[in-house]
């Protein structure tokens, strides 16, 4: 099992971003997947989940209305899409599966600042 996450940066508060994370080594279209994200000194925290064929989803509340969890079952991805970006939203951000135990991504560094 592999996941490779991208798409992270530095942004303005107020702006977007979008981070991908590409699966591989594991049948993608049959797992729910998550986004999970550390904030600088903090223990890692819950963003959302996707269901397998992604008709169903769950947010953390902090992230609820701004960001949106969707998965492309042909690309073996699933995108986070972050709006309205706040510097709370500060954090290196992990793809996670669990197939028989949990996998992890190296993490992509999200940074919102002026």
């Amino acid at each position: 099992v592999q996941l490779v996450e991208s798409g992270g940066g530095l942004v303005q508060p107020g702006g977007s971003l979008r981070l991908s994370c590409l699966a591989s080594g594991f049948s993608f279209s049959t797992y729910g997947m998550s986004w999970y994200r550390r904030p600088p000194g903090k223990g890692r925290e819950f963003v959302a989940v996707i269901s397998t064929i992604g008709d169903s989803t769950n947010y953390a509340d902090s992230v609820k209305g701004r960001f949106t969890i969707s998965r492309d079952n042909v690309k073996n991805t699933v995108y986070l899409q972050m709006n309205s970006l706040k510097s709370e939203d500060t954090a290196v951000y992990y793809c996670f599966v669990f197939r028989n135990r949990e996998y992890w991504g190296q993490g992509t560094q999200v940074t919102v600042s002026a």
